[in-house]
């Protein structure tokens, strides 16, 4: 009963966020909805920084699905100049801006019950829920995959941090709008591609091995 009226207490964004998670979910590479993230932030503070910006791409059946990827920029509170020479979002301008109520909940709209891709996602994935948080809501409930455990699974691959140039040359991949958000996105989603075309040249992979750790002994 006590979790029915807290429960009541969501928004109907997150209601129906809640929603999705009651369709069962495909088990199938091939067939998941996978959503390669990043979020482009004021700092590296999850308590006093903030999200300047989240872009988004959808990864289903081995294929980028640019028609209907995501991008939004956040209007700022904080205001960081260090940053601002990395990633080059001025405080001001011509971009449209939402204030984070607004931009959390396009988000969680277009992500659904899909498994979130990141480079290194435990930093994207706390940033969002610390602004979940701000909001009153739980965290995200998500699967998630790392493209940099997910290297590490790969044969001969040593226990080392793998930032996204290394990998991108490694890979040839293009650095095209590198560290812009939608960019990033864009540029670890076709990583991510590379690295499972890998592994199935290595190995038989099923959904399950994505979700292991660095500290399993491979894939089955």
């Amino acid at each position: 009963m006590l979790n029915f009226f807290k429960h009541k207490k969501y928004p109907n964004f997150w209601k129906e966020y809640l929603k999705t998670f009651k369709t069962k979910q495909s088990k199938n590479i091939n067939t998941t909805r996978f959503i390669v993230f990043d979020t482009e932030t004021t700092g590296l503070d999850l308590v006093k920084d903030r999200i300047l910006s989240i872009g988004a791409i959808i990864v289903i059946d081995n294929t980028l699905d640019v028609s209907d990827s995501f991008e939004l920029y956040l209007k700022q509170d904080e205001f960081n100049a260090v940053t601002v020479e990395i990633h080059g979002i001025l405080k001001v301008g011509k971009l449209i801006k939402y204030n984070e109520n607004e931009a959390l909940e396009k988000f969680i709209n277009y992500i659904g019950n899909s498994v979130l891709v990141a480079h290194h996602t435990a930093f994207d994935i706390e940033m969002i829920n610390a602004a979940l948080k701000r909001m009153n809501l739980p965290k995200l409930k998500n699967k998630s995959i790392d493209t940099g455990i997910l290297y590490k699974k790969l044969e001969n691959k040593k226990d080392n941090h793998f930032n996204l140039d290394v990998l991108c040359k490694e890979f040839n991949i293009p650095k095209h709008d590198r560290h812009t958000a939608s960019g990033d996105a864009y540029i670890t989603a076709l990583l991510f591609l590379k690295i499972i075309s890998k592994l199935k040249k290595e190995r038989t992979v099923h959904y399950s091995d994505l979700f292991r750790n660095q500290n399993s002994k491979g894939l089955l």
